[in-house]
């Protein structure tokens, strides 16, 4: 997969809903019904991060949720590309960028959305021919007005933020000309899914879905 490929996919996959939880899950048994909540209330894309032991089981769960499309974040490393790849991941998400780590999501065919935070970042993912990139962390570096700065020297690059961001503050990035979507944790929070209160979390996903962009 080439890089311009990879970001058409990214592309594609960001432009299915406004909003892509992000994910951390410490138990096996929330990922089925966690994911068809999800995808019930609007949001098909769903990123499961590398941070637990049960990641990888989680997201070959998820996978075989209808509807969903199944990617794995904080891809540091070629082999977790591998593993996530193996587990049924579609996409994948990473809180920066390294040859070998691009080197490996090409040879694997798995769209990277690659994080970059500074212009030179940016340049560099552009310059290897990433058009579609992953703005981190958002807010910690100056959010939705330091990204419609960037937008303006450049343009062809389209992210999706995320990092700190809120349903109070995503609209203020889905409202600029260069962001797809936005990520975001509020949506699958913690405390119900312990409750088990699915409904919930159909219904913040609802809202989220709902967000204009």
């Amino acid at each position: 997969m080439t890089p311009a490929e990879a970001s058409a996919k990214s592309l594609e996959i960001c432009r299915l809903a406004p909003v892509i939880p992000v994910l951390v899950l410490d138990d096996l048994a929330f990922a089925a019904p966690l994911a068809r909540a999800l995808v019930k209330g609007g949001l098909p894309v769903l990123e499961v991060t590398l941070r637990t032991p049960v990641a990888l089981d989680v997201i070959r769960a998820m996978a075989e949720v209808e509807g969903g499309v199944v990617g794995a974040g904080t891809l540091l490393t070629p082999a977790d590309v591998k593993a996530a790849k193996a587990a049924g991941a579609t996409f994948g998400v990473s809180p920066g960028a390294t040859d070998r780590l691009l080197d490996a999501c090409e040879d694997h065919d798995l769209p990277l959305l690659a994080g970059a935070a500074t212009c030179s970042e940016i340049m560099a993912l552009l310059e290897r021919g990433y058009t579609v990139q992953k703005f981190f962390p958002a807010e910690a570096n100056g959010g939705a007005a330091a990204l419609a700065a960037i937008g303006a020297p450049l343009p062809q690059v389209t992210f999706c933020p995320t990092g700190g961001i809120t349903l109070a503050k995503a609209p203020d990035y889905l409202k600029l000309a260069n962001v797809a979507c936005c990520g975001g944790s509020w949506v699958a929070p913690k405390g119900l899914m312990q409750a088990g209160d699915w409904a919930g979390i159909e219904r913040l996903a609802a809202e989220a879905a709902a967000l204009p962009r």
